[in-house]
């Protein structure tokens, strides 16, 4: 008994051990990362890319933090963010309700049709004279939340959520007099949090990530978000220049690179901690029923 005990204890140690050295390997692509934006210019392309690099240097942040479209662009890209998962989840959680309930009319086809928007679409062309012309969505921030409020594969997964719901839930409710949405926001989105926690996670980066729909259809430079800013940033070394005019050194193109995916990235990687607990859970038990 003993012994069985002993090597429970060994093989449970060795678990732990395989998954703080798996941590450590997947975190030291972000550590070379935010030292290399820290490290000098010359040091960088003299030596190359190092943990510990010799000489550190603010160089990439302040030439990055000295152009007011930066920080412009963060709040554009927070607004979009926020605004826009949260949009988009009432509207998917009210879809996938809907849907998930046996006794609606046409509930078959409109699953079809949604179904169908993932498999086929109009093309970039008619999809941008429906925005530009008939949506009147150009030059709007809107432009990059409203053509993605709904996402058809988030929308079935938390249909599939829903349904792994009893149903003796909702039918108790209607006995007592409540109506649908009273059900839905009382009754199943509470018991649904790891399903919307999970979603909402991929709608944020969705929207933080955007930049594909600024570049189309948004001429105001003042109404780009962070990515846009950032990909005309590194896309133009002149644009970088003009940023850093006053400096008597060239600019540290190199670390500036790096000091973008820190920027980008950082919001994000603080974010999901505080959802992960409901992460794995909200996409395993979406994903089992169909």
């Amino acid at each position: 008994m003993k012994k069985g005990m002993a090597g429970d204890r060994i093989l449970i140690g060795s678990f732990y051990v395989m998954n703080a050295l798996f941590a450590v390997v997947c975190l030291l692509p972000f550590v070379l990362v935010l030292t290399s934006s820290l490290s000098d210019e010359t040091t960088l392309l003299q030596e190359g890319y190092r943990l510990f690099p010799k000489q550190w240097s603010f160089d990439a942040y302040k030439v990055l933090f000295d152009n007011d479209s930066l920080y412009r662009s963060y709040g554009i890209t927070l607004f979009v963010t926020i605004v826009g998962t949260v949009l988009s989840i009432l509207i998917t959680s009210a879809i996938s309700y809907a849907v998930s309930v046996r006794t609606l009319k046409y509930r078959n086809k409109i699953l079809f049709f949604v179904y169908l928007t993932m498999l086929f679409n109009g093309g970039l062309v008619p999809w941008y004279i429906l925005i530009s012309n008939y949506l009147h969505l150009g030059n709007s921030i809107w432009v990059m939340i409203i053509p993605a409020l709904v996402n058809p594969w988030f929308m079935f997964l938390l249909r599939n959520f829903f349904m792994t719901i009893p149903e003796s839930l909702a039918e108790s409710a209607k006995i007592d007099g409540a109506n649908d949405i009273y059900i839905l926001i009382r009754i199943i989105l509470p018991l649904s949090l790891p399903a919307l926690a999970t979603i909402s996670l991929f709608y944020a980066l969705d929207y933080w990530n955007e930049w594909f729909r600024a570049i189309l259809f948004i001429d105001d430079e003042s109404k780009y978000p962070l990515q846009t800013v950032i990909i005309r940033t590194l896309s133009s070394l002149s644009f970088t220049q003009q940023m850093y005019m006053t400096a008597t050194v060239s600019v540290p193109a190199y670390t500036i690179r790096m000091a973008t995916v820190i920027i980008t990235i950082g919001p994000i990687v603080f974010l999901y901690p505080f959802i992960q607990k409901y992460f794995v859970k909200g996409l395993m038990v979406g994903a089992v029923k169909g």
